[in-house]
């Protein structure tokens, strides 16, 4: 028997924070060896340390994040289809399973970009003066390619596609709908500001943020494949229905050329 009024509400709100909260304690849980690395280096005295940690920590973000990350908008996908009493355990490490070699090569080729991009960051720095520019246009870059990593995760969770299409397409997705990988990026950066502006608020880090931000990134995706699917059909429905003229015009024009043969012999047969 389905609750109304407040204690209905209530019901379902209690509903979303455990799918939240579970969800993205499996994503931690599953991303432990990549955290126990993270950690340290977030801390670290010195730059070396620090450098060291982040390179240690990316070599192992492939094979643990990327993989949970997966796994995690693939529960993401769920609730974003209407399936919101999807069994999440199953679902999270059904995909984790499914999913962990096409996230594990996205995730090489992704921290490999990264990484360039910071490089070339800092020699840029170091060799020119317009700072300021520089680093807005390489913080736009790195926001671009985090939304189109966003979009990867959505794509191998939602379509059966080869690897590297499923790179290329989230990225022509990326750049192809600046409007929808703007609101991905805005909104996943206000979720991401709020978990560590305060100390108070840092609880949401191990419950709430990851899934906060895989249901928005996959709802952005979500939004972009419908209206791609819709203009399909329009295109095909179209299609069907220019061939179909075509085919009427052209067995008009058969019907028009047997009467005039007809009419001819009839003709010729009365000489």
């Amino acid at each position: 028997m389905e609750m109304r009024g407040l204690m209905g509400g209530l019901y379902k709100i209690s509903e979303w924070i455990m799918r939240l909260s579970v969800t993205n304690l499996l994503w931690i849980i599953c991303s432990i060896p990549y955290i126990f690395l993270l950690l340290p280096t977030l801390m670290a005295q010195t730059t070396d340390q620090f450098l060291s940690g982040i390179i240690l920590s990316s070599i192992v973000a492939p094979f643990t994040l990327f993989p949970a990350t997966s796994a995690m908008f693939a529960v993401a996908r769920k609730w974003v289809m209407g399936e919101v009493d999807a069994p999440l355990l199953r679902t999270f490490f059904r995909n984790y399973k499914e999913s962990y070699l096409q996230s594990m090569i996205g995730g090489i080729l992704y921290v490999l970009l990264f990484a360039i991009m910071i490089v070339d960051f800092q020699v840029y720095v170091k060799e020119l003066t317009t700072l300021k520019l520089v680093s807005y246009l390489f913080i736009a870059l790195m926001v671009l390619l985090a939304v189109s990593l966003f979009n990867f995760f959505s794509m191998v969770v939602h379509y059966h596609m080869k690897t590297f299409q499923l790179l290329k397409n989230s990225v022509l997705l990326t750049i192809g709908r600046p409007i929808r990988s703007m609101s991905t990026a805005i909104m996943s950066g206000i979720v991401i500001y709020i978990s560590v502006s305060s100390p108070k608020l840092m609880f949401l880090i191990p419950f709430f943020t990851g899934s906060i931000v895989a249901a928005i990134a996959f709802w952005n995706f979500y939004g972009i494949y419908t209206k791609l699917q819709m203009q399909a059909e329009k295109n095909a429905a179209a299609a069907a229905e220019a061939e179909a003229e075509e085919a009427a015009q052209r067995a008009s024009e058969d019907a028009v050329g047997i009467e005039k043969l007809e009419a001819d012999k009839e003709s010729n047969v009365r000489k």
